[in-house]
């Protein structure tokens, strides 16, 4: 063992490639692009480091070409996930057991592989599987996931080296214990980093962990197990079980080793996943920590003194970067009527501007949805709001699924503040605008803290500091994640931890030390050097 106190190198934000004409990082995320597009692969279960092959296979198809495959991946059953969880327990005897700096070292050779050789196969396989413009993959696949390896690691170090007071004539220590069992990790299709981080960031606290990927960003998850394996990440520590949620997530669920759940997706999924843990709880070996970042349904509020050109920029980035869906997307736009004659016609021109189309063209802001069942339910919030008599649709609303599922950026405009599209979740190129008038600021910010179940993000628009004041006291519970003059979208790691209360998770804050103290079990050890050898105390020598 060294008998050096080692030190974690401080974590910067990964920088963000230009991608500009004629720069090397285009020319060969170009290249990656066509090698990928033309190469159909097979993708195994993997379990303790061997590929398993079930021969119950889905697609991997590309949302803006759906006729175009990809490749197949196996999926995982009943029997696969007991056996990625014997596996598990296994590596978990040593790993939990290995030195912390040397798990640290795994992740951060991980950060550094993806900075340079998994880059653009990383960027590649996500602007493919996930329909993400180069932008959006950059920032995404590969910076974002970076950021989580570095500063995860970086954070553990911290966490590790908090120790209590101890009093003369003792030592007390504390150590962060990995949790006896393993972490279900379930992660989305939207973010590759989030793929990346959930499984990862209890194993660098020296957990091991059942992956189960969103069946839509497969593809893309496959390349990540390929990064952990070169990175040095042990046989078992993760074992990629793609498959359905039932075959999959109700056996893990069910076992008595479960230890945790790391979650990112839907409210209605997390909330059935917290109720058969609830209905199991009796079965567990210990008290399974449950950790889920779920739905949202995003707000940016503006007053009078806003900066018109800064809110409509915002609008545009917010509400249709990667087609909304991200579960930080602007949904739901409340604007004075001062503003709202000023800025409407130029927030038109500037979506009417938006391209859309394939990613491998750079020139488009707008890709595809991801899947069939996106599409339609994205489509049905547009008719709906095309015959509402309260609504209408100022620009958008129309879409085709021909070649791709692609649904041009739509503006509903409501008269009604309760209307569906103003309500609830859509996870589409989809935001509903409602003009108030200017002096009902105040009860506008009532209006939004209470219309959503959800609390994720949300932003304000404002140059008056009282009106910032009282946004920030009116919503301080309507967002974890709250902008002032910038859009709900965006968060760095190291800088805006990420999360939302409500109907929108646990608020454990992704990217954060928060989040990392929720894979350990903490054991304090107090030892005494020179220990009493008679029970009586002083106070016992009269009556």
């Amino acid at each position: 063992m060294p008998n050096a106190k080692l030190q974690v190198p401080f974590p910067t934000n990964e920088p963000i490639l230009g991608y500009r004409a004629g720069s090397p990082e285009k020319k060969l995320l170009k290249q990656t692009l066509k090698e990928m597009m033309n190469k159909e692969i097979e993708i195994p279960l993997i379990i303790g480091g061997k590929e398993i092959k079930t021969g119950n296979l889905g697609e991997c198809r590309i949302p803006h070409n759906h006729k175009h495959l990809l490749g197949k991946f196996h999926k995982a059953g009943a029997k696969e996930v007991q056996m990625a969880i014997e596996v598990a327990l296994e590596a978990r005897k040593t790993w939990s057991e290995m030195p912390w700096e040397e798990r640290v070292a795994i992740f951060q050779r991980a950060a550094q592989l993806l900075a340079t050789k998994y880059r653009p196969i990383l960027n590649a396989a996500t602007m493919l599987t996930q329909s993400k413009n180069v932008f959006q993959a950059e920032i995404d696949s590969a910076c974002e996931l970076i950021d989580f390896f570095r500063f995860n690691t970086y954070y553990a170090m911290n966490i590790y080296e908090r120790q209590p007071n101890s009093a003369p004539g003792m030592w007390n220590t504390l150590e962060h214990r990995a949790l006896e069992g393993f972490i279900f990790a379930v992660t989305p299709f939207n973010f590759t980093s989030i793929a990346g981080n959930l499984p990862s960031a209890p194993a660098i606290m020296g957990n091991v962990a059942l992956w189960k990927p969103a069946s839509s960003a497969v593809y893309s998850a496959y390349y990540l197990m390929m990064l952990f394996k070169e990175a040095g990440v042990p046989d078992g520590v993760i074992n990629f079980v793609p498959g359905s949620g039932a075959q999959v997530g109700n056996p893990a669920l069910q076992s008595p080793e479960l230890a945790g759940v790391h979650f990112t997706g839907s409210t209605a999924t997390f909330q059935s996943m917290w109720k058969m843990i609830g209905g199991n709880i009796h079965n567990y070996k210990t008290y399974p920590r449950i950790v889920g970042e779920t739905g949202g349904k995003d707000f940016i509020v503006a007053h009078s003194s806003t900066d018109i050109d800064a809110l409509r920029t915002a609008i545009v980035r917010g509400a249709f970067e990667y087609q909304g869906q991200k579960c930080s997307a602007a949904s739901r736009a409340y604007i004075p009527k001062s503003v709202w004659d000023k800025m409407k016609d130029p927030l038109l021109e500037d979506i009417q501007s938006l391209k859309m189309g394939d990613v491998m063209d750079f020139r488009n802001f707008i890709n595809a949805v991801i899947d069939r069942a996106a599409y339609d339910s994205i489509t049905d919030y547009i008719k709906y709001a095309k015959e509402a008599n309260d609504a209408e649709i100022l620009i958008g609303g129309t879409f085709d699924d021909s070649i791709g599922y692609f649904i041009d950026p739509t503006i509903v405009l409501t008269t009604n503040p309760h209307f569906k599209t103003m309500e609830e979740e859509i996870f589409g190129p989809v935001i509903t605008i409602y003009v108030y008038e200017d002096e009902k600021y105040e009860d506008i910010l009532h209006l939004c803290d209470e219309t959503s179940p959800y609390a994720l993000t949300g932003s304000i628009f404002a140059n008056d500091r009282e009106a910032i004041l009282l946004a920030k006291e009116i919503l301080r519970n309507a967002a974890g994640n709250f902008y002032v003059n910038d859009k709900p979208t965006g968060a760095v790691v190291g800088q805006q931890p990420f999360g939302g209360a409500r109907a929108s998770g646990t608020n454990d804050k992704a990217g954060d030390m928060i989040n990392l103290l929720r894979w350990v079990s903490p054991r304090t050890i107090k030892e005494t050097f020179n220990p009493p050898t008679d029970y009586r105390y002083p106070f016992m020598e009269e009556e």
